[in-house]
């Protein structure tokens, strides 16, 4: 199981790539969340343009726009890229709730 420290650095790799492929995705300013269901943690942050940002720990009051669910290990595997998004999400090892139309965009991202 990773630490919440790894998983910290994994949503900034995120981040990192959310940034770099944000304006060519086209989402736009959307509330993203990523529960970490190992560790009992979420992440979430605001994607505002092409930019991941107030990345908080804390409870958020509404459902984000953009919602991922992976354990720990598979977070960290996904951001370093030894695990393909595709396989995990079709394996169920990622779970991503989203609109049809978000979905089609971030699979640009991965």
């Amino acid at each position: 199981m990773a630490t919440l420290e790894e998983c910290r650095a994994a949503v900034a790799g995120l981040a990192e790539r959310m940034q770099s492929s944000g304006d060519k995705t086209g989402l736009g300013d959307r509330s993203v969340s990523c529960h970490v269901t190992d560790l009992g943690v979420t992440f979430s942050g605001q994607l505002k343009n092409g930019e991941l940002t107030d990345i908080t720990t804390d409870e958020q009051p509404t459902k984000a726009q953009i919602r991922l669910t992976s354990t720990s290990d598979d977070l960290v595997a996904l951001t370093e890229g030894t695990l393909d998004v595709g396989k995990a999400w079709l394996s169920k090892r990622l779970k991503i709730e989203a609109s049809m139309l978000d979905l089609i965009k971030l699979k640009s991202m991965f």
